[in-house]
This record gives C-alpha cells, structure tokens and sequence, in this order.
C-alpha cells in the first residue's frame, strides 16, 4: 500500500522549532490539488524544489511537516501572503502535477509519493483553519503540538481526520467477492465503503454502508488493515464479513455504477498496488481471507 515505504520511516512528530536547511525539501500545493515540482517522464522520479533552489524565499513562512529518514518537508502555503513569492521566476521554473495521477502511474521513489498524499492532508487542514470558527479571529500555530489556536477565544483545532471503511463482502458458498465500480471519480474495480457517521462504531459502518449500496445483510464483521489517506483525510478501516440471507443485489444507482459477485478468476486488480482496496481484493483473489 502506499503507506509501505519499509525500510524508510515516516517521523510525524511535530517539532515547532525546526527550521529548514538548504536541503530541506519545500511542498506547495496549488488550489486543485496540484503539487510543485519536477516530473522525468522516462524514468517517471519525481523531485521536489529544495530550500537552496529559492533564493528569496522567507524561512519564517516555511511550517515544518515530517520527516522520512534524514529528509525534512516543509510546506510554504499557497495564500495570499506568499503571493509574490509563488508568482516569481524561481517557482515558475517548475511545474505542478495533479495527486490523482499518481494512482494512475508508478512514481518514485514512493517515500516522495507517501509524503505527497500525506502532506496535502496537512496543507489543506492549515488553509481551512486560518480563522477560528467560533470568533472569526486569525489562528496561531501553537508552540507544543500540531495545533491550531485561536488567541482571542482560545479555541483549539487540530488535524481533521475522517474514518471511513472499505468493505469486503463475502459469499462463502460461492466463493465470490462483492466488487463494485463507482459511479463518478475513479473508474477501477473497488469495495463497499463509507464513512462513519456521528453516533455509531465501525462494525455499524459497515453492516448500514452494505445495505445501502448493495441491499443485503452481512454478518461475521472482523478487521482486516487500516490505511492512511491523506488525500481526502481519511483514515480507511478494512473490514471483512460474510452475506447473510438472500443475495440478490439491490445497486445504489446514485453512488455506483456496477455492483457484482465476482469469483477470484474474474476480479480484476486495480492497476497500482497502492489502495487497501486494492489489497483486500487481491488476498480474497489469491485466497488469503481468514
């Protein structure tokens, strides 16, 4: 999955007094998703701008993020006070790529593509929470932990992570796997999924998000794997569990397009292994599931 970067290692410990050095990696995401820097389309590496490739950038504006290994992230928010900056020929030598094309293509290394999902997260969390939501008052960044504090009204907002679970539905009988194709976005074969609503666990989830799109009832709900995805602030929880009583699928047209038993034989994998969607379906593929 893209969270397997072994032996390299993801250190999320947040350290408000770090500053960049020249070798320090700079991420700047653009409003659409987009993520500056340097694609080699025959080797398909990506490369990030470094602090001594800007010459007038201000280290003040730089907010540490993580470090994999001995490389540190920062990140230079795309807002109105970096403006100048983002506009000047230094930034413009580079160009912006969009995260989604990433689960279409293999870049690498995969540290650089973990870090990108994971960054945004992050970089779209700071954007949203400039402002207090109780008093309207500019936010600060808090001097002990990844916080966001409101100095007029002390209001504290931290990172938004929203728990969601992909879903492997099995009939035993049959040996056949619950596939599903969504109905806009991503058009691979994938799993049951949802988020979780206020008021319920996991496990409710999971029996309330296979009604609703397949129409059936499930039954020995156990965990699988866990999965960050810090493209939509998610983090995915992996579940598998059996069908229980009738198995005619009843499809939910508003949010899918396909919806099928499908025998390991027939399950086609998603093109990268990057989603643990992806991988549950290859372990009931390859008739791992216990």
């Amino acid at each position: 999955m893209i969270q397997d970067i072994a032996p390299a290692h993801l250190n999320n410990h947040y350290d408000p007094a770090k500053i960049a050095d020249e070798n320090s990696i700079i991420l700047v995401f653009s409003d659409k998703k987009n993520l500056l820097g340097r694609l080699d389309s025959a080797t398909k590496e990506i490369s990030f701008p470094r602090l001594k490739d800007f010459k007038t950038i201000e280290k003040e504006k730089l907010t540490y993020l993580f470090s994999i290994d001995d490389e540190d992230f920062f990140l230079l928010l795309n807002d109105s006070e970096n403006k100048d900056f983002l506009n000047s020929s230094e930034v413009s030598s580079y160009d912006f790529y969009n995260l989604r094309d990433f689960r279409s293509i293999y870049y690498y290394p995969q540290t650089y593509v973990y870090a990108s999902f994971t960054a945004y997260q992050l970089a779209e969390w700071y954007m949203v929470t400039k402002f207090c939501g109780k008093c309207g008052a500019e936010n600060e960044h808090s001097k002990k932990e990844r916080a966001m504090i409101c100095p007029k009204c002390g209001n504290i907002i931290y990172p938004r992570i929203n728990p969601a679970v992909i879903i492997g539905v099995i009939d035993k009988e049959a040996n056949k796997l619950l596939v599903t194709r969504y109905k806009v976005g991503y058009g691979h074969n994938a799993l049951v999924a949802g988020f979780t609503e206020i008021g319920e666990t996991l496990e409710e989830t999971v029996s309330r998000e296979v009604m609703e799109e397949a129409g059936i009832h499930v039954t020995n709900i156990r965990y699988y794997k866990s999965q960050p995805w810090g493209i939509a602030s998610d983090i995915l929880v992996g579940f598998f569990c059996e069908v229980t009583g009738s198995r005619e699928i009843t499809m939910d047209n508003n949010e899918l397009k396909f919806a099928s038993w499908l025998s390991p034989q027939e399950i086609e994998l998603q093109p990268l292994e990057y989603s643990l969607t992806n991988e549950m379906m290859k372990v009931f593929k390859e008739g791992d599931v216990h």
